[in-house]
Order: structure tokens, then sequence, then C-alpha cells
């Protein structure tokens, strides 16, 4: 019998965290897809492997055996897998980094030059999430070797993460607006607006740039659920909500329709390169993070 790896992982999730919700959470996955997925395993091992109560999502005795098991089920895939798709990119000399958004804002082009003189024979392939539902940009499913991202994100604690660097967060706001002739604006008074989110499975990602815990206990308003980029900006412009945005977002997604400005009261976004512990020992990740950190360095003597 053949069981997708998938599935292996929604179930190790689950059997770690104890409940639906939380599991969902960690996995970037709406609750009713997990429960589905959850089913479809017991369907196909002809088993019950939860029991299902209030409290949460118990383990049977058929649950704890695949449970001991799972876990080094899928450590030795990954192995396999980044070992596989490594040879690949090692045998063509190609970097995977994966990003969200922006990058490492101006200082990408820095640490691909700077990785470039190290590796001359080398070249960086930039590969951005095609959605925030993927906020490590492939990096948690070896899509790409390392990612220069935003933090929080979730997954985070089982990863290498460096940062690099910090700057303020602002809020996008449709031309129209109120507000939008202020030219700094205070969180506070943003706290009963409308916002344009990402997805509720994305977890941390999603209340981080909610601000969600910097709120005073007052609520968020959602006024619209987006995945992408474009889809975000377009929301805002249409004057379906507002959002808070790095401040770099000024100079790389400016659009018609769209103003940013400086907002006080919050916490500032902090970009990191991050990679899996098992490159810790790839020499050629080594030397993008040594580029990576030699801009760190540069620019905290500036």
């Amino acid at each position: 019998m053949d069981v997708d790896t998938r599935l292996l992982r929604y179930f190790a999730a689950v059997a770690e965290e104890g409940t639906l919700s939380r599991a969902a959470e960690r996995l970037f996955v709406s609750q009713p897809a997990l429960t589905k997925q959850i089913k479809q395993l017991e369907s196909q091992l002809g088993v019950r492997l939860f029991i299902r109560s209030k409290a949460g999502m118990t383990l049977t005795e058929a649950g704890r055996a695949l449970a001991q098991r799972v876990p080094r089920v899928l450590d030795s895939w990954d192995e396999a897998l980044t070992e596989t798709r490594g040879a690949a990119s090692r045998a063509a000399h190609v970097l995977r980094v994966g990003y969200v958004a922006s990058a490492a804002n101006e200082a990408t082009q820095q640490i691909i030059a700077d990785f470039g003189h190290r590796r001359p024979e080398w070249r960086v392939e930039m590969r951005q999430a095609a959605a925030w539902s993927n906020p490590t940009a492939g990096l948690l499913d070896r899509e790409v070797d390392i990612a220069l991202l935003r933090t929080p994100f979730p997954g985070a604690e089982g990863l290498r993460v460096e940062w690099l660097l910090t700057e303020p967060r602002c809020v996008a706001l449709p031309v129209a607006h109120p507000l939008a002739g202020r030219e700094v604006i205070e969180f506070r008074e943003l706290w009963y607006e409308p916002f344009v989110a990402a997805p509720p499975e994305t977890g941390a990602w999603r209340d981080f740039w909610l601000a969600a815990d910097e709120r005073a206990g007052h609520s968020v308003r959602i006024g619209a659920i987006t995945d992408r980029t474009d889809d975000w900006l377009t929301a805002v412009a249409n004057g379906y909500g507002i959002a808070l945005a790095p401040e770099s977002a000024a100079r790389f997604f400016a659009r018609p329709g769209i103003v940013y400005r400086p907002v006080t009261g919050v916490s500032p976004t902090h970009v990191a390169v991050v990679w899996h512990p098992t490159h810790d020992r790839d020499p050629i990740v080594r030397d993008f993070v040594i580029s990576c950190l030699k801009f760190r360095q540069a620019r905290s003597e500036t």
C-alpha cells in the first residue's frame, strides 16, 4: 500500500499538537481540509487513528503505534529528498533561494554579488513564493536550499534563522482614505479600520501583519482575505481595507490608487536568512549565509 507522505505529515502534526486547530495553523491549511486528510489516511489504512472529543484528538492504540514510527519515516524521506534535489542543483551549480515579496530589499543584489565572488561557478536562482500560504517560500517543503524571509513565520522553530535587517512597518491606504493625506499615522487610529488579511491558516504570519497583539485588546476587523501580493494591492486600492506593510513596500510595490504612510505605535519587521539544519554542513549554503552576514556586519558599522 502506498501512502502519500503529505498525509503522514498531517497525521504527525495532529498527533503532536493534540488539536486540529493548532495542527491546521502549523500546516497552513484549513481545519476542514485537515479533517478530510486525516479521514482519508484512516480509510487507506483501515484503522481508526484518533478519538475525537471536545478536548481534542487522542491517539488510539493503532494511532500510537503509527506515531512512534512516522517521524523516522518522514526524516528519512526528507533526507532523501534533500539529497536528491541538492544533487540536481549541485550538478547544475544552481543555489535555489526562496523569498517572499521583496526578499532582503536592495541588499539582495549585494548578497548575490558577494556570493558570486565566493562561488563564481555558481548561479543564484531566486524563487518567489507564489502565495502567502507558503510563508517559508518552499523551504519547509525542500523546494529551495535557503531563503530570505520576514519573521515571524510558522515553522521557524525547526529551522536556522539569522536576522539581517530591521525596518519599520507602514500602512497602505487607498488614495481616497481620510487619513491618506497625513504624513504620519498613529496605529491606534487604525484599530477600527477593516484590514486586508492573509488566510487564517497562515497563523502567526497573518497575526503579525494585522498587529493582532498590539491593539490593546481591540479585535481586528477583516475587510478582505487575499493570498497573493497583486490581490492584496487590488483589495487595498479598491477600498476593501487597509494593510500594514514593510516600509520598503512603498518602493517595491508602488501602485496607482494606493499610498503608503509611516505608522507609529507598532513594532518593526525583520528580514532573516533561513535554512534547514540538514544544510548546516553544505559549503554552498554556508557561503551564501556568510555573504548575508557580511552585509549585516557592514550595515551595523555604518
